[in-house]
């Protein structure tokens, strides 16, 4: 694989850089588009063009965090900065003389409803209402969007990820401080224009048991390979593991990860103010994603990191290393 040209864009993401250090690693030729500091920028169509010609693989990872407040401003730029780059894509791939053989764009897990009855496969899940899931079935139709008959295309509905970055660290700080409880339910008054929004959360699983899917960053990078090195895989695949837990379980690990036995628990009216003063949604915390990796499983994809506490115990051990064991 040492002659594998791979372009990357959203490279500068938490995964992305992951991803684009593995390749190097392996020997490939790896260009990147992005907003700054990439090979190509985003609006150049004549510089995307030319990288994705000729490419081998073809990743696409760009989006706005979703780790903000969902006002007008920021909601708009999280669909944007999603469908806008993967039809930009799409275009240089159908100009291409020759077209990347796979094109791997991002999705997320969160497509899927809120689920406590039972898990949410590519085959029997149910995609869920309101705005998030809005951004993401735009996402998937923008990326599926048109017949590309030299490309095969594979969208990853990725779970909540986990490694040293992304929504784990403040997860990680709470702990350490002694609030590294379950984040609790409850009611609480929405307004008008949040319902039209779709970015209300109704009161779902109580007593912090709502389903938490999860996945180790090197099972994202290890999910990408086995993808490109098995041509069958094509349309929506779930990215998680097999064994999700719930945000009680989550934090009670996390907990011990961390040699914190105690952690206090985060009652609703406090996670709204907090997430407030945060500038963030409490739907990420609230909201019960239940995801299984089936297509994965069936195609013989062995996960890393399989279980919770393995995963985050490897995690934080790696955040404790001395820099010049890190830099190394």
């Amino acid at each position: 694989m040492t002659s594998q040209r791979v372009v990357i864009a959203g490279a500068s993401g938490f995964i992305g850089q992951r991803l684009v250090a593995s390749f190097r690693e392996e020997g490939a030729s790896v260009s990147t588009i992005g907003r700054s500091g990439a090979d190509a920028r985003w609006g150049d169509q004549e510089a995307i063009d030319a990288l994705v010609d000729g490419a081998d693989l073809l990743v696409n990872l760009a989006g706005k965090s979703v780790n903000c407040r969902y006002g007008p401003a920021n909601r708009a730029e999280i669909v944007r900065s999603r469908v806008e780059t993967t039809e930009e894509l799409g275009r240089s791939v159908r100009a291409a003389s020759t077209p990347p053989s796979l094109w791997i764009n991002s999705s997320t897990a969160t497509i899927y409803r809120h689920a406590e009855d039972r898990p949410m496969t590519e085959r029997d899940g149910e995609i869920g209402t309101g705005f998030s899931v809005g951004v993401a079935t735009a996402w998937e139709d923008a990326f599926f969007d048109g017949d590309l008959p030299a490309t095969r295309r594979v969208a990853l509905r990725i779970a909540i990820v986990l490694g040293d970055g992304g929504a784990l660290i403040p997860l990680l700080m709470l702990a350490r401080f002694g609030l590294g409880g379950p984040q609790l339910d409850g009611r609480w008054p929405t307004s008008r224009t949040r319902r039209t929004a779709g970015t209300a959360h109704d009161l779902g699983a109580r007593g912090g048991r709502q389903r938490f899917s999860w996945v180790h960053l090197d099972d994202v990078v290890g999910t990408v390979r086995f993808v490109r090195d098995h041509p069958e895989l094509d349309g929506p695949i779930n990215v998680s593991s097999p064994n999700p837990t719930d945000n009680r379980g989550f934090m009670r690990t996390l907990r011990y990860a961390l040699g914190r036995p105690f952690g206090l628990a985060a009652p609703r009216w406090m996670l709204e103010l907090g997430m407030f003063i945060l500038r963030t949604e409490t739907e990420l915390v609230l909201k019960s994603r239940w995801v299984l990796p089936e297509r994965l499983l069936h195609a013989g994809y062995r996960f890393s990191y399989p279980e919770l506490d393995p995963a985050l115990r490897d995690i934080v051990a790696a955040r404790s290393l001395p820099m010049s064991t890190e830099s190394r």
